[in-house]
């Protein structure tokens, strides 16, 4: 696969290389579960992997083949949405996908189901995005995990969920069909997080045309586009199992010290498997069976 030595190299060529979706965009922060992440998103079934990521970090070499790599600074101010809305500026009218290294995507019955198939279930039902929720992972022993990265012996919150309504700026008045989601790690430590980071709805897979935007706080421009179903029933859902915010507050000076660890009363093993995202309900299926 080809390394672009730019984002501006990447899209003077992407209608070219991204001629199907759908496509997974890796935004890659640091050196953790790299490899893990670009190869649960091809084996997800996506057409194209892309991997966004400085060149002080390798690739494996069969994963070199399989990626298309462009050299990118994350560290920038909105270098995430810069990036997204360039590719969809780039190629419209396809379907693409963004996460960060030691994310996972988890959808209903993506055991046997490649995430192609979810998408022609989802256009059939006339929606062109399928809402994300961020569930947290993290190591069950950070003495033993310093970073709070363990795949072995992740952990998750089974419950401590919960939504609310999402009001249209200026007025006390709700966004129809919107929703602002909270829970997991950035609830139990607020006071370490952002209070616009701390919402774990995102709308990170969805349909391009030219003129949508991602936001900062990710949601687009379309209102439609935001919203968590259709107007005549539940629509599919799906997970992003995420280590990010683990290995962000035991990376922070500011909230390293306060956390010796991320177990509770109502942490769970995560077992890998959309079986029992459903059963807790971080997704639902929708009319897909």
């Amino acid at each position: 696969m080809a390394h672009y030595s730019s984002l501006k190299k990447f899209i003077s060529a992407a209608n070219e290389v991204l001629l199907k979706g759908p496509v997974a965009l890796i935004f890659v922060e640091d050196d953790v579960e790299v490899d893990t992440t670009l190869r649960h998103h091809i084996d997800c079934g996506f057409k194209h992997v892309v991997a966004f990521m400085p060149d002080a970090f390798d690739l494996p070499i069969d994963l070199a083949d399989r990626v298309q790599r462009v050299r990118y600074d994350l560290s920038a101010d909105g270098a995430l949405e810069k990036a997204v809305n360039a590719v969809i500026n780039a190629v419209p009218d396809i379907w693409l996908y963004y996460c960060y290294n030691a994310e996972y995507l988890f959808y209903p019955f993506c055991e046997t189901r490649s995430v192609g198939e979810m998408i022609a279930f989802n256009a059939e039902e006339r929606r062109f995005t399928i809402m994300t929720y961020v569930v947290d992972l993290y190591a069950d022993d950070l003495e033993k995990f310093p970073n709070a990265v363990s795949l072995d012996y992740a952990h998750m919150d089974r419950s401590g969920y919960y939504a609310l309504a999402r009001m249209k700026p200026g007025t006390e008045w709700p966004e129809e069909r919107q929703l602002d989601f909270f829970g997991g790690l950035r609830l139990r430590f607020e006071e370490h997080i952002a209070e616009s980071s701390r919402k774990i709805d995102r709308v990170a897979l969805f349909k391009s045309y030219k003129g949508l935007e991602l936001r900062r706080n990710h949601t687009f421009n379309e209102p439609e586009y935001n919203t968590y179903s259709c107007e005549w029933h539940h629509n599919l859902s799906a997970a992003i199992m995420s280590f990010r915010t683990a290995k962000a507050l035991k990376r922070n000076p500011g909230s390293t010290f306060d956390i010796q660890s991320f177990q509770w009363h109502n942490s769970a093993p995560f077992e890998w498997h959309s079986r029992q995202l459903l059963d807790l309900g971080s997704m639902e299926p929708g009319q897909w069976f």
